[in-house]
């Protein structure tokens, strides 16, 4: 990934977007191509590594890697118009451009078909994403014979991470009004995670 130095996030700011992320792309190689599937995933810092399970329906995990896989974790995007820059009215010499926030994690995949790593894997994604809910649900709350059907349609992913390349474009190359501009069109248009990412950038 090409990475200006403005753009590039620091190790917390990576860190916090791995463990909030939603949904995330894995993408391996085959020897049939490249497969991709979308999946939510949990990231443990201490093993190094990203979990999540897909469909047992799903090819991708009984086709074997081909080297590491990817996994495209993104946060806010958004288009930026040049009429939100403060530039604009001064020199005029403005265009286009996409706002967002990505981290593309390479590691060693391996697929997990046993019915109790997969279960702990789907309990922690239901805990990470019902946290803070005022009647959060738990697996528990669906009957046991249900679960452990639910279980054995899906398989387990993990991701053994060996590097992470991270990228927050998040108008760090403009002026401080030419950010407030940024901030405030997309405040306009409704995406309050946007405008938020470019505030925490600019901080």
């Amino acid at each position: 990934m090409y990475v200006p130095a403005h753009f590039a996030p620091d190790d917390d700011a990576v860190r916090e977007l791995l463990l909030r992320h939603g949904a995330a792309d894995l993408i391996t190689a085959t020897e049939r191509g490249l497969v991709a599937t979308v999946l939510p995933f949990v990231h443990d810092p201490v093993a190094g590594t990203l979990r999540g399970h897909l469909a047992r329906n799903n090819e991708q995990w009984r086709l074997p890697v081909v080297g590491e896989g990817l996994v495209v974790v993104r946060g806010p995007d958004a288009y930026v118009s040049p009429s939100w820059y403060a530039s604009k009215a001064e020199h005029g010499r403005v265009v286009p451009t996409w706002n967002y926030v990505t981290a593309h994690v390479y590691g060693a995949v391996e697929f997990h078909d046993d019915p109790a790593w997969v279960g702990r894997v789907v309990r922690e994604l239901t805990d990470k994403h019902e946290a803070g809910r005022a009647e959060p649900w738990s697996v528990e709350d669906a009957p046991a014979g249900f679960v452990e059907g639910q279980l054995r349609a899906v398989v387990g992913v993990e991701v053994r991470i060996s590097r992470v390349e991270a990228k927050f474009k998040l108008s760090q190359n403009r002026s401080a009004a030419d950010v407030d501009g940024v901030v405030a069109g997309l405040t306009g248009v409704g995406d309050v995670a946007s405008a938020a990412a470019v505030e925490r950038a600019r901080r």
